[in-house]
């Protein structure tokens, strides 16, 4: 495995961000990591710059994992274990690196004169609050040294676990901006067991909501990803919506599926084994690229806004908080074809 290649923006040339006799390589023999294998490393840093090209509502990221046991087959992620020779589909979801020593790297550099404290996101490439973080508890400590630098930050994630760290993010919230998003694309659960199998189902996933809500903790929801032919029709939406709603989430902010190559293999594997009928469907859909046409997302955008008003809550916006979802680049505007069926 090319470790000395895994960098901060996977660049060629830029400084390695551990060397190789830095990975210890451990499998775990329990239920809950069986077939999991962990690369245990010590990053030689840890805030990343998000690259200028971007449309990120947010400069820095923190992410202490690669690699993710949820195992979503779309997630836009997968790319990035190709620059360690690991496979995306399976490798993604069953090797996983961990930064071992993220917290007190962390702490390091935002005492570094050099940091001026700007908002730092997690779980913007993969989810912190994976199971992965239940064995190596990377979180709190994290935590504590944003709270005892006062350094603003949000966190997106698909996982129950941050209520662990409830107490954390409440003494966080009271010296600095916190922000914190739950993702719930669908509430559907035949598609949640075969498209995000390993995480906790959206109802669980919107008791968090509540609970952070209940708590103090402004908490929205990013309606990711919406999925075209299979959680987007009119009913769904509504169901997706009026959940949300009765959660007592402070915001909704849909995404539709984007396919990256590294996910666009993956997840078009899971489609001709459980959905081949739509592979014509989405092969038009996603002619253009890796995001659906700009029509297409306008159309979903505007039936979720539409709900969310019906239902007593808003669409994400900035300023409002520091709640940040993670957003993906807007992608280029196309026409729309006159003969592609959607429903």
């Amino acid at each position: 495995m090319r470790w000395d290649n895994l960098t901060n923006d996977a660049e060629a040339g830029a400084p390695a961000l551990f060397a190789a006799n830095a990975v210890t390589t451990r499998t775990i023999d329990t239920p809950e990591f069986r077939g999991i294998t962990f690369h245990e490393i010590r990053a030689r840093s840890i805030v990343n710059r998000v690259p200028g090209a971007s449309r990120m509502p947010f400069e820095w990221t923190v992410n202490p994992y690669r690699g993710c046991t949820h195992a979503c087959v779309y997630c836009f992620a997968r790319k990035t274990h190709s620059y360690l020779d690991l496979d995306t589909g399976l490798g993604f979801d069953s090797q996983i690196v961990v930064k071992v020593n993220a917290p007190e790297l962390l702490r390091r550099e935002l005492a570094s004169p050099r940091w001026r404290g700007d908002h730092i996101a997690m779980g913007t490439n993969v989810d912190c609050y994976q199971r992965a973080e239940g064995r190596y508890q990377l979180m709190p400590g994290i935590l504590s040294a944003l709270a005892e630098r006062a350094n603003p930050f949000s966190i997106l994630t698909k996982g129950t676990l941050i209520l662990r760290d409830l107490e954390l993010l409440r003494r966080a919230s009271r010296v600095t901006d916190v922000g914190v998003s739950v993702s719930v694309g669908f509430t559907d659960r035949e598609l949640w067991r075969t498209v995000e199998p390993g995480t906790p189902s959206p109802e669980r996933r919107l008791d968090v909501v509540r609970t952070l809500t209940s708590h103090g903790i402004p908490c929205g929801v990013l309606m990711a990803p919406v999925i075209p032919f299979l959680g987007d029709s009119p009913e769904q939406l509504r169901a997706t919506v009026r959940a949300i709603a009765e959660s007592g989430a402070t915001s909704v902010t849909p995404l539709v599926l984007h396919l990256r190559p590294g996910a666009r293999e993956w997840f078009t594997g899971w489609l001709t084994e459980h959905h081949p009928r739509l592979l014509r469907r989405y092969d038009a859909l996603y002619e253009g690229g890796a995001y659906a046409p700009k029509w297409y997302q306008r159309r979903i955008t505007g039936m979720v806004h539409d709900l969310a008003a019906e239902y007593g809550i808003g669409p994400y916006e900035p300023g409002a908080h520091r709640n940040l979802p993670a957003r993906e680049p807007e992608p280029p505007a196309a026409p729309e074809p006159a003969q592609l069926s959607l429903l």
